[in-house]
């Protein structure tokens, strides 16, 4: 009993060396950024080391097993929760990476995204929290009201948008009388099918495939993936096709 009463011996700690193996890039060898896990194999990368690697690959870089003989990229997903814990564990590993992007945009003379900015208000909280600095919620609440009025009935404003143009290429739907729509790029291609179903009063949303480049996406995509994999080097705004699911073209 007195050993567990001991806070000391309930303590234990690791040193971050010993775990390195589980929260690097096998292709880069650095921290995971942007965690994506292939979903045949659970094995995790850095989204953009694996996304140029299956450019030329279709095979998982660790495991090599075959992700999808002609369309891997659908077949990898953001793992938030890895990207978390790398975070954690990682110290100043975050604040260096949004530090970068924003430089990166900076120097193109872009906007830095909503997204990135709102993790950078993130981190600033977290630091005046831990630091015992962190302002009363009564106060912070009424700057946010000062600054974006309007911010309380909209949760995704701050993330980066995407415009999107939505069409029909099959007689067997209608076309949206609103195809031109603007939406976070943290939705997902499942939000679209959703959204569409909805629009057009299907019974399911499971009945409809989205493509892009005449190639079928993945539901589990989001938006901004889509853009920078599909869409990278072409004019806004992002021309999506919908069509149901036997719909042979």
């Amino acid at each position: 009993m007195a050993v567990l009463g001991n806070p000391d011996m309930l303590t234990r700690k690791i040193k971050l060396c010993h775990i390195n193996a589980h929260i690097t890039c096998r292709l880069c060898e650095g921290y995971l950024i942007d965690a994506t896990t292939v979903t045949e194999c659970l094995h995790t990368f850095c989204r953009s080391c694996l996304v140029k690697y299956l450019e030329e690959n279709n095979t998982c870089p660790t495991c090599r097993i075959v992700i999808h003989q002609s369309h891997p990229l659908q077949y990898i997903g953001h793992d938030r929760t890895m990207q978390d814990i790398v975070y954690k564990l990682v110290p100043g590993l975050q604040e260096a990476e949004i530090k970068k992007q924003r430089e990166f945009y900076q120097k193109l003379g872009m906007e830095v995204p909503g997204d990135i900015k709102g993790e950078l208000c993130n981190m600033k909280t977290h630091l005046e929290q831990r630091n015992g600095d962190a302002k009363s919620e009564e106060t912070a609440n009424k700057e946010a009201g000062e600054e974006k009025p309007e911010e309380d009935n909209d949760y995704h404003r701050s993330d980066e948008q995407v415009s999107i143009c939505l069409e029909c290429n099959s007689s067997k739907l209608r076309g949206l009388k609103r195809k031109w729509i603007r939406c976070s790029a943290q939705a997902t291609v499942l939000h679209l099918k959703k959204f569409i179903a909805k629009k057009l009063n299907l019974t399911s949303f499971n009945e409809l495939d989205i493509l892009c480049n005449e190639e079928i996406l993945g539901k589990d995509h989001t938006l901004k993936f889509v853009v920078v994999t599909r869409w990278r080097f072409k004019k806004s705004p992002l021309l999506l096709h919908y069509r149901p699911k036997m719909d042979l073209l």
